[in-house]
C-alpha cells in the first residue's frame, strides 16, 4: 500500500464554559463550541512494518520525546483492541506550536487514527477507533472528524457537525508554552464543585458568520482568567488583537496561550497579521479561517 497522508488542523475553542468537577472521577465538565483552522500539522503513514514515528518541521523540537508522542499512544491503544492491526511508519511535519491550547498533539493523534483506520478499512466510528481516541486524550475524539461542533463533558460527548460559515481569523501564540494542569489548578474548583455562570447559548446548524458572532459574543472562556495568572503575556496578546482594525471578537483558545481574533474578512485578518508580526517578531502569528 502506498503512503497515506492527512492534515491535523488546529482546534480552536470559540467558547469554553467550565460547569464544574465531577464527583466520581474529578474531571472538569466542559461545554465548548469547537472549530478547526486552516493551519495544520501534516501526518503521513507508510503502511506495513513496525510502528514508528519521525518528526520534522519548525516546531519538532518542542514536541517532546518521540516514544511519548500522542500519535504513537493512539496507535498502541488501537492495536491493543484490533488483533492484527496493520501499522507502519508515521512521518509528522510539525508546524503548530506545542502546549498552546489549540489541540496540536490531540489533532496529530486523531490524524494517526484516521490513517490507521484507512489502512485497515475501519470506519471512523468503529468502536475500537473511538475507544482509542478517548483513551489517548480528552480532545482526541473531537479531532477525529475535524468539523465545527459542540463538545461536552470531559470531551466524550460530541454534538453533530454544525456546518457553520467559515470565520476569517487570526491566531496568535506569544511563544510561551502553557501546560493545562496549572491553569485548571488556578481555576481552583474542588471535586464535586459547580461553577455558576450564564448557560452556554444554543448553537444552531448552518449559521452565517454574523450569526455565529451574535451567538458566541456573550459566551466566554472560563479558563482565560486563571490562564492570565499563569501566563500574563496572554493579556498582552489579547490587547494587541483587540486594537486591530476590523477585530470583532478576541478570546483565548483552550487553556492558552494561543488567542484568536475574528474579523469581517480575510483582508482584515491578513493586515492584522502584518502588524502583529512587525510588533512581535518572535510570536507565532497565522491568519486563517475557522470552520
Amino acid at each position: 500500500m502506498s503512503r497515506l497522508s492527512t492534515r491535523a488542523p488546529a482546534k480552536i475553542n470559540l467558547t469554553l464554559h467550565v460547569l464544574g468537577r465531577r464527583p466520581d472521577d474529578g474531571y472538569h465538565v466542559l461545554e465548548s463550541l469547537v472549530a478547526f483552522a486552516g493551519v495544520a500539522d501534516t501526518l503521513a503513514l507508510d503502511p506495513g512494518g513496525d510502528l514508528s514515528l519521525a518528526v520534522s518541521g519548525p516546531t519538532a523540537g518542542p514536541a517532546g520525546p518521540l516514544d511519548d508522542n500522542l500519535v504513537l499512544r493512539a496507535a498502541r491503544h488501537l492495536a491493543a483492541s484490533v488483533p492484527g492491526l496493520k501499522t507502519g511508519a508515521f512521518h509528522l511535519d510539525k508546524c503548530l506550536p506545542v502546549a498552546a491550547g489549540i489541540g496540536g498533539g490531540s489533532s496529530d493523534a486523531a490524524a494517526g487514527l484516521r490513517l490507521l483506520a484507512e489502512a485497515n478499512a475501519l470506519p471512523l466510528d468503529h468502536p475500537a477507533v473511538v475507544a482509542a481516541a478517548r483513551a489517548t486524550g480528552a480532545d482526541v475524539p473531537v479531532c477525529l472528524d475535524p468539523r465545527a461542533r459542540m463538545m461536552r463533558g470531559a470531551g466524550e460527548s460530541l454534538g453533530p457537525p454544525l456546518g457553520l460559515a467559515p470565520l476569517p481569523a487570526l491566531l496568535v501564540n506569544p511563544a510561551v508554552p502553557v501546560a493545562t494542569s496549572p491553569v485548571f489548578k488556578a481555576l481552583g474548583l474542588a471535586v464535586g464543585q459547580r461553577l455558576h455562570g450564564a448557560d452556554h447559548p444554543p448553537v444552531a446548524e448552518g449559521l452565517s458568520a454574523d450569526e455565529i458572532l451574535g451567538v458566541i459574543a456573550p459566551a466566554r472562556n472560563d479558563l482565560e482568567p486563571p490562564a492570565l495568572t499563569v501566563a500574563p503575556i496572554i493579556g498582552e496578546a489579547l490587547t494587541l488583537l483587540r486594537a486591530q482594525a476590523g477585530c470583532r471578537l478576541a478570546r483565548m483558545s483552550g487553556s492558552g496561550a494561543t488567542v484568536f481574533a475574528l474579523f469581517g474578512d480575510d483582508g482584515q485578518a491578513e493586515a492584522a497579521a502584518r502588524v502583529l508580526r512587525a510588533a512581535r517578531p518572535g510570536w507565532w502569528v497565522e491568519p486563517t479561517r475557522l470552520a
